[in-house]
């Protein structure tokens, strides 16, 4: 009888755990690569997110499902980054093309083209949306007043090779920028002096800015390294089993995804480092990972051309999952 009950309580595990699989929802619709996503703030419509492709055809999805809901149409080139505003109202994209646009998000309209004088890499929207932080492979940094488009941007020079992320930081009072040249510098967006200078042995690969603590996430061969924002202080690093691409961390600290060359998405404890999963659902490098703003799921971008979504808690009812209680087993299917 003691045989029986051990083989009866493996059963149970395995059916558990089985039922318990991560079943990430795939979104299709992008024709190559997928290098950059972003999400909105959470709006009285839920949230938003944007994807960057080198399509050339970024597009616009509802957050929590990944439903598709338009495409922007205009770059001539790859898009290389893309960003929303918190409330969904306006998109920003960064392309091949030497642009980058502003865009209602809410109509799919073009509204403003900004010439640059080389790829555009990088977009992002100051917390009142009035200004938009550009960087490229021209190695400025510009600020563009959307309010006065037709004035010349500000312009902060001092890297030496093509800036691959650029991000308000500090309530929009400084700037964070990472670039090829190997360093991450920390700006005062008055002055346009350098405050603080990160230098690594490597090209930084991503760049993640979290508000709520002041939290830098910065990502180079296998490493996720976090920062103090403000002082640059390092906090913590961790190393993955592979050359990663990308981290974010979930909005309440308790827990970072990254992913990279093996095709996988590797969640880890912030606290202790440890490794807690990682799974595999795309054919190709993924290049792009961020937390939804409720923290629920996380979306990843791959080189197979689509975006997935991934459930932060495994087996919760939320967006096109459901959670189903056959008896005691617990049982996890995609609800749509």
């Amino acid at each position: 009888s003691s045989i029986l009950y051990c083989l009866l309580a493996r059963l149970s595990e395995t059916k558990v755990s089985m039922a318990m699989r991560q079943t990430p929802l795939t979104c299709s619709g992008h024709t190559r690569p997928v290098v950059d996503l972003a999400f909105s703030g959470i709006t009285p419509y839920g949230y938003f997110l944007i994807s960057a492709c080198k399509d050339g055809k970024p597009m616009l999805r509802q957050g929590d499902t990944g439903d598709w809901i338009g495409t922007f149409l205009g770059h001539k080139g790859a898009v290389w980054g893309a960003t929303l505003n918190n409330e969904a109202t306006k998109a920003a994209t960064a392309a091949a093309d030497f642009t980058a646009k502003v865009w209602d998000a809410v109509t799919g309209d073009e509204v403003l083209t900004l010439a640059h004088k080389h790829i555009v890499k990088s977009v992002n929207f100051t917390q009142d949306s009035s200004c938009l932080l550009t960087g490229g492979n021209d190695k400025i940094i510009r600020i563009y007043d959307l309010n006065k488009p037709e004035a010349e941007p500000q312009e902060i020079t001092g890297h030496t090779s093509a800036i691959k992320k650029a991000l308000w930081c500090n309530n929009d009072t400084q700037i964070l920028s990472a670039a090829d040249d190997k360093t991450v510098r920390l700006w005062d967006r008055n002055s346009t002096e350098v405050v603080k200078q990160l230098s690594f042995d490597m090209s930084v690969s991503s760049m993640e800015y979290i508000p709520d603590g002041e939290v830098l996430v910065i990502t180079y061969g296998k490493t996720i390294a976090f920062y103090n924002a403000l002082s640059l202080d390092m906090i913590k690093t961790v190393d993955a089993p592979a050359s990663i691409h990308s981290a974010s961390l979930h909005p309440d600290k308790d827990f970072f995804v990254a992913g990279g060359d093996d095709f996988k998405l590797y969640k880890f404890d912030y606290g202790t480092k440890e490794e807690l999963e990682s799974y595999k659902g795309h054919f190709g490098p993924v290049h792009c990972v961020r937390f939804s703003p409720d923290g629920e799921l996380y979306a990843s971008g791959s080189e197979d051309g689509t975006l997935r979504l991934w459930q932060t808690a495994v087996g919760k009812t939320y967006g096109l999952w459901k959670c189903v209680l056959p008896g005691e087993f617990s049982c996890l299917m995609p609800n749509n």
